[in-house]
């Protein structure tokens, strides 16, 4: 055994804070906006309200591309995206049952966020477009996107859920609670309170200024 390996095995195991407070409520903001979006699309009296959940979602977005940029270590883009050939292998491996576990994402939940991401500002950009111009195909184009970001939304519920049954690990509890299994240096550096309550606040402030308007 090499001195690594016997420092991995010494080192205590246990539950560690990996997603922190603006991580989760950013998560959880986007797939009610995107839900209550989904919801009020057909209805016309509701179309206000469609347009600003799906405005939401691209603020929403937009944060968490931000926050992937200069947040903690597991909310980083760098800390999770890996390139083609790891994100291929670690796919096969999840299909032949034994995946590596990662801390944080893994290479295939990076890939579904990535794509994600870009999906709810396609969608907005598409949505706004067709909401301010009542162009016909803009407005088809926007419903072929949402038809496909949701999708999208399924594949990545479908994963998390294999994932947790490969790992024996609760993925969807883990972003509600933001601990997994992981060694204490993993862990993220701080909860981040303060950010999550000004991503709260101006979300909040912006329905506001909507309704009142």
């Amino acid at each position: 055994m090499t001195d690594e390996a016997s420092t991995q095995q010494d080192r205590p195991l246990g539950r560690i804070l990996v997603w922190d407070l603006p991580v989760r409520l950013s998560h959880w903001l986007m797939v009610a906006c995107f839900a209550g979006a989904w919801i009020t699309a057909e209805e016309d009296q509701w179309r206000r309200v469609h347009a600003v959940l799906g405005y939401s979602l691209a603020l929403l977005a937009g944060f968490r591309i931000y926050w992937g940029v200069i947040g903690t270590r597991h909310a980083k883009f760098g800390s999770f995206v890996r390139g083609p050939h790891e994100t291929f292998r670690y796919v096969r491996q999840m299909l032949h049952g034994h995946p590596p576990h990662y801390t944080g994402h893994n290479p295939a939940g990076a890939l579904a966020i990535l794509a994600l991401l870009a999906m709810i500002l396609a969608v907005t950009c598409f949505g706004w477009l067709a909401y301010t111009t009542h162009i016909e195909w803009l407005g088809e184009t926007h419903e072929l996107l949402a038809n496909s970001m949701l999708a999208l939304v399924a594949i990545h519920v479908a994963g998390a859920l294999a994932g947790s049954w490969l790992h024996r690990e609760n993925l969807v509890g883990a972003m509600i609670t933001g601990r997994k299994q992981g060694y204490p240096d993993e862990a993220a550096e701080r909860p981040m309170l303060p950010i999550a309550l000004i991503v709260l606040v101006c979300l909040l402030a912006f329905w506001w200024l909507e309704w009142t308007t």
